[in-house]
């Protein structure tokens, strides 16, 4: 193999060709499109997705998708169905196929037991007049013209236009469904999105003996104590009711010092910062951190029923995963 093999222009060619499969199956999203979507929105079951070899993989992809957006759905292996695991079909079910030729032999295989068990089966395929294509309720057609290897062998074209055909019909169903960020989170408790939509500032907020508080009667002194105490970076202030009063910061130190105020004699009702911004212990860490970013703060007090009752830096949504 020559060094001088122009890599890019062939990763390009590539390229190209499959855009052009993905734009020639749009025409493919018609009737037969809408009514798999509704029938697998309409599923009382679950959705099993099959497929062999680099079907099989995106029918792993397709299956994934389904039910981390609403849809209850699994993959089963066409070969482990033929000894047993197609007992895990029920007649509730819908059955999704996948097969470019639509030959699968292994598939062709099961078709008589899903027939039997009277469950409905939604094949995908490259050729419409395929055995599979005929034994479907409704066929999904992904026909390319060629595939981007040049020997015209490899699945590359076909298996782009069956992922792309699966996300169509699963995000389709999924906003049929009127599925939310919320759902979705809910489905992702580990993942970065999932701590941004699940995490309330409860979860994060330093309480009790970690919370950071001073009466306003007391001197600076005492209130960067306090704030070194604690590690946040701020104190919350009250009064003699132990009401909310103000915040002081490490930012009103530096103020303070540029003034030459006297931190040993001033009390620090006299230099807080009044009526600092506050967040509910229910609400989102996200817009917490969203409160942070906005008004270019590092801290918040979480106050309910107008009670101090915590607080929070932007370390601590840091720390959590949140941003």
């Amino acid at each position: 193999m020559s060094r001088s093999f122009d890599f890019c222009s062939h990763g390009k060619k590539v390229l190209d060709i499959e855009i052009q499969a993905l734009q020639n199956i749009s025409r493919y999203i018609d009737d037969s499109f809408n009514k798999a979507c509704q029938l697998v929105l309409d599923c009382q079951g679950k959705v099993i997705v099959m497929g062999m070899g680099k079907s099989g993989h995106v029918g792993r992809k397709l299956a994934a998708t389904l039910a981390s957006t609403g849809t209850p759905a699994f993959f089963v292996h066409p070969g482990e169905a033929s000894h047993g695991d197609l007992g895990m079909i029920k007649q509730e079910d819908v059955v999704i196929a996948i097969s470019n030729s639509g030959e699968a032999s292994e598939i062709l295989a099961l078709l008589p037991v899903i027939k039997r068990l009277g469950i409905p089966m939604i094949s995908m395929t490259g050729k419409p007049t395929s055995s599979m294509a005929k034994m479907a309720v409704i066929n999904l057609q992904i026909t390319v013209e060629k595939e981007a290897c040049p020997l015209n062998l490899a699945p590359t074209s076909s298996t782009t236009a069956t992922l792309v055909m699966g996300d169509a019909l699963a995000i389709s169903v999924m906003e049929a469904r009127g599925f939310t960020a919320d759902d979705f989170a809910l489905s992702h408790p580990g993942g970065a999105l999932g701590r941004k939509l699940l995490m309330r500032i409860a979860d994060v907020m330093h309480t009790g003996k970690m919370l950071p508080i001073i009466e306003e009667t007391a001197s600076i002194k005492d209130a960067l104590l306090e704030i070194s105490k604690k590690g946040l970076g701020m104190t919350a202030i009250v009064n003699n009711k132990q009401q909310l009063s103000g915040i002081f910061t490490d930012g009103d130190l530096r103020r303070l010092l540029d003034n030459h105020i006297d931190i040993h004699n001033t009390s620090i009702g006299d230099v807080m910062s009044c009526n600092p911004q506050t967040i509910s212990p229910q609400l989102l860490a996200a817009e917490g951190l969203k409160i942070m970013e906005d008004r270019k703060i590092n801290g918040l007090l979480v106050t309910e029923n107008a009670q101090l009752v915590g607080a929070l830096n932007m370390h601590d949504l840091l720390k959590a995963g949140v941003m």
